[in-house]
């Protein structure tokens, strides 16, 4: 058996308020064994806390605030998390955080400044971040300018640039890219990305219940189609899926701090 962790899915979404328990289940069956909760909001944390706290082996979260739930009230939900921080629970990183231009420009300013207050908390307390680009990478690149030097780690999830792209932002501290469903799409311009990244730098996703992979796109995605990705790693890299398995599961348990459990679900 292959042993691999999902390190971005939102398993806990109303997606999956019907069958939680059986795709979580269907991800052990396929080796998915540890998934990694993003936060998005004060409006699903709760859910997510729920849903983690009926595996704590297998389920690890982070906090942060989702640039898209960047609204008004945007300073209560940054104090949310804050507060999050400061409490008991055992966070394994912050996120997911970053920006996203695609659906709105009016917050700009304000996702400016919550990204780079959240990659404060991040280098202050060693914790890794979940950073989402989309439509932003220059803004992106700015702000983690400003940071340079202060020890940032963390994901560039969904990751679809360019390898130029990659090379820039791996100057800015430690950090991965998170590979999914879109690696398998037929116009991904992602194989050739991909062809020139190390594998000790590569953790896989799958963003569930979005960008589902080949063939089950259309469908809703979930944590147990990793092995999907995985394999269309493997055929990129000359190698076969043990060894992708063994080298993202080790990468995922690095970044996040995860426990070694492969307990069965």
């Amino acid at each position: 058996m292959h042993y691999f962790t999902d390190t971005h899915t939102h398993l806990y979404d109303d997606a999956f308020s019907a069958d939680f328990g059986e795709t979580v289940a269907r991800a052990a069956e396929a080796g998915v064994t540890r998934l990694v909760f993003p936060d998005i909001d004060s409006s699903s944390r709760d859910a997510m806390l729920e849903c983690a706290s009926r595996y704590p082996e297998n389920i690890f979260c982070t906090v942060g605030l989702h640039p898209t739930s960047i609204r008004e009230n945007w300073e209560d939900e940054l104090g949310m998390v804050e507060s999050h921080l400061s409490g008991r629970h055992r966070w394994h990183g912050i996120g997911e955080i970053g920006m996203d231009l695609y659906w709105s420009k009016q917050f700009l300013a304000e996702q400016k400044e919550a990204f780079d207050t959240q990659l404060s908390w991040a280098s202050g307390r060693n914790l890794p971040v979940i950073i989402h680009s989309r439509e932003a990478t220059a803004e992106i690149f700015d702000i983690l300018e400003a940071h340079r030097g202060e020890g940032l780690r963390g994901v560039f999830h969904a990751f679809g640039g360019s390898i130029e792209t990659y090379r820039r932002f791996d100057k800015y501290g430690d950090f991965y890219v998170g590979i999914g469903g879109t690696l398998t799409y037929r116009k991904s311009k992602l194989p050739d990305t991909l062809a020139g990244i190390d594998i000790s730098r590569i953790i896989l996703e799958t963003d569930s219940p979005y960008l589902t992979p080949v063939p089950h796109r259309g469908e809703r995605n979930e944590s147990s189609y990793i092995p999907i990705i995985a394999a269309r790693i493997a055929e990129i890299k000359g190698t076969d899926i043990s060894a992708v398995a063994a080298a993202t599961t080790a990468n995922a348990e690095n970044l996040f701090s995860l426990t070694e459990t492969k307990k069965r679900i």
